[in-house]
């Protein structure tokens, strides 16, 4: 097996070489926000759906604009409004006159990349088209089902629910995301660059330097990343303290009053993808437990459903998961 890693990290340096330069390309435009940046190239990387929260101004759009333009794909936009309509995304049956027959006119959801921009300014209808294409990669318009092309990615941002004009995402649709990001303001030092990159206002050009050939081949040598048993126990641990929290190694049942829902299977698949991401974007060929603790926040985040005496408390979901991983022993 240890040959077969020593192989694997080497193919990685070889065939993970473009990250670089896409990473390159995206540091001309947007200052900072270097978590964002590597939550979405880690979604590129496993193929997992990407939500992205924060107030506006934080360059959450900027940036999936600039990463698309870095890879030759497909990419669509659609901003999301209160009177979208579900075939405004997915497509419709048009009446062609002159055959007498009913044709499928695809919609903006048939591409590489989809930026849902603004995702909880539309009603949940309008949300819920995105499911089908989410989890199992297809469309059905009229009575026939359509294949979308891979990669296939669906971007999405949205403001913090409390501003008005908004609405929660329902959770199957939050359980299809693997990873949901918080964006913060950037510091002083970013700040500054911000300020200075647009006094002038010229605009770097941002050039294509990767292929869809290329991210899939990358996604494959992701997968192939070894997990030992120990870690992927590590990870169902974590995931079933946040079902049966009364189980605690320490026998202390302080979880328990807080979390009414714990996280889904998807949950335990989506952290060990994660954490191959983590370790491909790190050149290696395994998975180590701080892989899992370096994701488990944004995989887990929008998965547990507190109860209300967390609210009471003012505990959320970012301080439950912290304690989650300090009650489970690392291996």
């Amino acid at each position: 097996m240890s040959t077969n890693v020593a192989q694997l990290t080497e193919l990685i340096k070889t065939e993970g070489a473009f990250i670089v330069d896409v990473r390159n390309e995206i540091s001309k435009i947007v200052v900072g926000q270097d978590e964002m940046i590597e939550k979405i190239i880690m979604g590129m990387l496993t193929g997992g759906h990407v939500l992205l929260e924060g107030l506006p101004g934080l360059a959450k759009t900027l940036t999936i604009n600039t990463i698309a333009k870095t890879l030759n794909v497909k990419f669509q936009r659609v901003q999301f409004t209160p009177d979208l309509l579900p075939s405004d995304l997915t497509g419709t049956m048009i009446f062609n006159q002159k055959n007498g027959e009913f044709t499928a006119k695809k919609g903006p959801i048939f591409c590489n990349i989809l930026l849902a921009d603004e995702i909880n300014r539309a009603p949940a209808k309008v949300q819920s088209a995105l499911l089908e294409c989410m989890s199992e990669k297809q469309v059905t318009i009229g009575d026939t089902t359509h294949q979308l092309d891979e990669p296939f990615l669906v971007l999405a941002t949205q403001n913090p629910i409390e501003q008005e004009g908004t609405y929660p995402l329902p959770e199957a649709q939050m359980d299809r995301f693997m990873f949901k990001v918080n964006v913060g303001y950037p510091n002083r030092e970013e700040e500054m660059k911000i300020l200075e990159s647009q006094s002038d206002g010229s605009i770097a050009k941002v050039n294509s330097v990767a292929t869809a050939q290329q991210l899939l081949k990358a996604r494959s040598l992701c997968s192939e990343i070894y997990i030992d048993a120990k870690v992927k126990k590590y990870i169902i641990d974590l995931v079933f303290l946040t079902r049966e929290p009364e189980t605690a190694s320490n026998g202390i049942n302080e979880l328990k009053p807080y979390i009414n829902i714990g996280a889904s299977p998807r949950a335990t698949i989506s952290l060990a993808k994660a954490a191959k991401a983590k370790a491909f974007l790190q050149g290696r060929g395994f998975v180590t437990p701080d892989d899992v603790k370096s994701v488990a926040m944004q995989i887990l985040r929008h998965r547990l459903i507190l109860t209300f005496e967390a609210e009471a408390e003012e505990l959320n979901t970012d301080k439950i998961i912290q304690k989650v991983l300090s009650l489970v022993p690392t291996p």
